[in-house]
């Protein structure tokens, strides 16, 4: 009876909620961390003068070989202000509703973020003016540098897509972010500061923006918990299969 009883009672706390707890948790520790380096470049970049160790990184990546470039370039496109809303449109297709309404607030969190907070406080010149010697290619020579508005895009889709990925899937989402990000910097546009403080940035939005709309949808969510907390009902008694009967037994009991 104890043993019949214990297939019946389902678990105290169910195993999509305890992931939802945890993955919330992740989200949180991820925005403090990301704030926290968010503000920490903030202050570097506010410096009137670059460091060595900056300016030796930057030289070291801005020149590259010139055959990198076409590459280089498509990479860095990937984090245009537009991306976002390209991105929302296929996870639409797929009912991703959640991820479109997050990909979505990352347009105007980002503009604000950028140009109403960070901008206004961090008054950094492009690397064409405070970086000795760099390859500029094709990119702006005038205006703030720091954050990196392309970083902001890249890490912020990344974080905003982790929930839906595997842990490799977003091992490789990040890993391109980054060197989209990267790219930024061989193209000139970007000092590595700049990109730094937009990445964190960029995952501090998307955190945060995961943790108001959420990172599943309704429906999914309400059959994945069906399918992880329901017991087979071929435990219960009414559904146990019914002995059949052979014709010696109709025989005996005529007998």
């Amino acid at each position: 009876m104890s043993a019949h009883r214990r297939d019946f009672e389902p678990a105290s706390i169910p195993p999509w909620r305890s992931r939802r707890v945890v993955g919330q948790k992740w989200l949180v520790a991820a925005a403090l961390t990301a704030s926290a380096i968010t503000a920490s470049t903030a202050l570097a970049a506010a410096r009137p003068v670059v460091t060595e160790y900056e300016r030796a990184v930057f030289g070291a990546v801005n020149t590259l070989p010139d055959a990198l470039f076409a590459p280089m370039w498509l990479f860095q496109s990937t984090g245009v202000l537009a991306a976002p809303a390209v991105l929302a449109a296929a996870a639409l297709i797929f009912g991703r509703y959640r991820l479109v309404s997050g990909l979505l607030l990352l347009i105007p969190a980002k503009l604000v973020l950028e140009r109403n907070i960070l901008k206004s406080l961090i008054h950094r010149p492009r690397p064409a003016i405070v970086m000795p010697d760099p390859v500029l290619r094709d990119v702006p020579t005038a205006g703030l540098s720091f954050p990196s508005g392309h970083a902001i895009i890249l890490f912020g889709m990344a974080t905003l897509l982790s929930p839906y990925l595997t842990r490799a899937w977003r091992g490789a989402v990040f890993a391109f972010a980054a060197l989209a990000a990267v790219a930024r910097v061989y193209l000139g546009a970007h000092a590595p500061l700049d990109v730094i403080g937009g990445g964190a940035a960029g995952v501090l939005l998307g955190a945060a923006i995961t943790l108001i709309v959420g990172a599943s949808d309704h429906h999914s969510e309400t059959r994945t918990a069906r399918r992880l907390t329901l017991v087979p009902r071929c435990r219960r008694a009414d559904d146990l299969p019914r002995p059949t009967r052979t014709r010696s037994d109709v025989r005996s009991t005529k007998r």
